[in-house]
């Protein structure tokens, strides 16, 4: 007995015909360059090839009785096809081949200078495929957003592969002197990112420095990824900057973590520090309940953002006098910081914009983690450390001069910082 079975028609066909948005928009322009763009870069290949050879193709080697140049010794033995990718799409070019003769009597294969063994896109197109997963775009999804630039000649390998190429300048830049950086500031801060280590998700602290050069300018010194904000893993990024010559600087903004402020007073002890005010503000409204989060904020505004520094005193006093019935914990928080968090009316009130918090570090936080928010996790710790570094480094981000850059070359009023500092009510 017999059987007969009847297969469902597969739409897999259907799908693979398929025309999506896009695909019909035939270009004459684009077509017509594509073909000149082969021709132009083949005769590039032939003529660097007849410059070798000293003769083009068909031609006898040149006379050298006359004093003629013999160029080098050899021949030519056909072709072979490549497929090179750059900014002008996918092409397929023919590249000759020939054969140069060695001075012992051997012949090696002529390489080209214009086009390196192995190279199937132009250093165009991997800037281009860089710069486009720089801007947010994660791996898989490059390949739809240049598709019609490059076909199918992109995928998520091609991109780990170029991203592994700006490696090189990575560890040029780590590894860079810094003695010839006027630095005159620093602003240190950290942050927590998610990346993949033994194929489970962790979340690891990226330490940054920013330094301010004596113009003004903000430049970016370091970043490291560590296992968090202790005393050990600062000590290791600022024992890494002093190593590579930076100078002493005059004045550092922290955003209050233990461990940094204990890294600093073993290197640079005596050098003047401000607490994050915006670090602080947080800490104040943590330790009270939300009813009260919008009277603490409008007195704590009042005071961090007086006119003079005579009239930041008396609100502190006031301050700490209200909270210390209010709510005690609120005015303890506050007094925790000391004269720290009022470090920055030691310096021209110009500059106080820029010296009271660590804004210019939480804003390039802000933009990375905007800019990683395709990809839910890193592929590892050492990749995320580097893609902060290349945001600045390619131009994605930009960072302005800080505000009284003009009066930064001012001397800083004497001063002794003290921490845990019990306001004096009476006086």
């Amino acid at each position: 007995m017999t059987s007969t079975t009847t297969k469902p028609e597969t739409v897999q066909p259907e799908a693979d015909a398929a025309i999506y948005l896009f695909d019909d928009w035939f270009d004459p322009i684009e077509a017509g360059l594509r073909d000149r763009v082969r021709d132009f870069i083949e005769t590039m290949f032939r003529t660097e090839l007849d410059a070798a050879l000293a003769r083009p193709r068909y031609a006898r080697r040149p006379d050298t009785s006359e004093g003629g140049d013999a160029g080098v010794s050899g021949h030519r033995h056909g072709s072979r096809t490549r497929t090179l990718t750059g900014t002008f799409g996918k092409t397929e070019i023919t590249v000759p081949r020939a054969r140069i003769e060695t001075g012992d009597g051997k012949t090696i294969e002529w390489k080209s200078k214009s086009l390196r063994a192995y190279q199937r896109r132009t250093k165009a197109a991997d800037a281009l495929i860089a710069s486009t997963y720089l801007a947010g775009t994660n791996t898989r999804r490059v390949r739809r957003a240049l598709a019609a630039l490059f076909g199918d000649a992109v995928g998520k390998d091609t991109v780990s592969r170029v991203w592994r190429k700006v490696k090189t300048d990575w560890e040029a830049w780590n590894s860079r002197s810094l003695a010839d950086e006027p630095i005159v500031r620093l602003i240190l801060d950290g942050t927590v990112v998610r990346v993949r280590l033994d194929r489970k998700a962790t979340s690891i602290s990226l330490l940054v420095v920013i330094g301010v050069r004596e113009d003004g300018q903000k430049v970016l010194l370091a970043v490291r990824d560590m296992g968090g904000e202790t005393t050990e893993a600062w000590r290791t990024v600022i024992d890494d900057l002093i190593a590579r010559d930076l100078r002493r600087p005059q004045f550092l903004i922290v955003d209050g973590a233990p461990g940094l402020e204990k890294a600093i007073a073993a290197v640079w002890n005596g050098v003047p520090f401000q607490r994050c005010t915006v670090h602080k503000h947080r800490n104040l409204l943590s330790h009270a309940p939300e009813r009260l989060h919008e009277e603490i904020t409008a007195d704590y505004t009042d005071m961090i953002y007086a006119a003079t520094a005579d009239e930041i005193q008396e609100r502190r006093k006031a301050f700490v006098r209200k909270w210390r019935l209010r709510h005690r914990a609120v005015a303890d928080s506050l007094e925790e910081a000391g004269d720290a968090l009022f470090a920055f009316t030691r310096l021209p009130p110009s500059q106080w914009r820029s010296a009271r918090t660590s804004n210019a570090i939480e804003r390039l936080h802000e933009e990375f983690k905007r800019r990683i928010k395709t990809q839910t996790v890193l592929p590892s710790a050492d990749t995320a450390a580097m893609l902060f570094w290349a945001l600045l480094a390619s131009g994605q981000i930009n960072m302005r001069k800080v505000d009284g850059w003009q009066t930064l070359s001012a001397k800083i009023a004497d001063g002794v910082l003290a921490r845990h500092t019990r306001i004096d009510l009476a006086a």
